[in-house]
């Protein structure tokens, strides 16, 4: 029983591995400061914490084919982050899926580089790449430029805005032609620009 266990786990284990090393295998990005190192903002903790929308991203493996994407950020007593996923798989009539992580803020990045705890023993990082002053929107990135996010305080923002926030992304060397609208309302849902469940991102 318990080397099955021990089995089950490795192969767990090695399924993620994999998944996360096929987020690495992005087209060839068009942009001429794709090779420029991302350069991280400053965050104030307290103030970048809370509920944010997922308004548009480049997906990794666990958001994909994901509407009404959420992200819910607590700061604890240790310094680390209670972070929380939530979504809905296909549609709006999927039961709401919330998954649950603990992210570690790395020391002398200005609080901008955290390292998000999977499941053990695999992390990955997150970049925050902007926020207003104001903190209603924010723009994280990815170390490859593999993945990127778009988030706000509220499901919809103005295509302004939108544009503003893509701009961030492009200035960083990203391929914004690969990001799309994550629908955050039934009506968005098949809309060009927004992503589509099911379709080869």
């Amino acid at each position: 029983m318990i080397s099955r266990r021990i089995t089950a786990g490795l192969a767990s284990v090695i399924a993620a591995v994999a998944l996360l090393a096929g987020c690495s295998s992005t087209p060839v990005n068009p942009n001429p400061r794709a090779n420029q190192e991302l350069k991280l903002a400053n965050l104030d903790l307290p103030k970048y914490m809370g509920h944010w929308y997922i308004i548009a991203n480049i997906p990794y493996f666990g958001e994909k084919d994901y509407v009404g994407g959420q992200a819910e950020w607590k700061l604890r007593a240790d310094g680390k982050i209670d972070d929380a996923y939530i979504g809905r798989k296909g549609n709006f009539d999927a039961p709401e899926t919330r998954r649950e992580f603990v992210d570690t803020v790395l020391p002398d990045t200005g609080n901008a580089h955290w390292r998000v705890r999977l499941f053990w023993p695999i992390s990955v990082s997150q970049l925050t790449l902007y926020v207003d002053p104001m903190y209603q929107y924010t723009v994280l990135g990815y170390p490859d430029k593999s993945l990127g996010w778009i988030f706000a305080r509220t499901p919809y923002i103005s295509d302004a805005k939108y544009q503003e926030m893509l701009t961030k992304l492009e200035e960083q060397g990203y391929d914004i032609s690969r990001v799309k609208k994550v629908p955050q309302q039934r009506e968005q849902m098949g809309k060009p620009g927004f992503h589509t469940p099911g379709d080869k991102d």
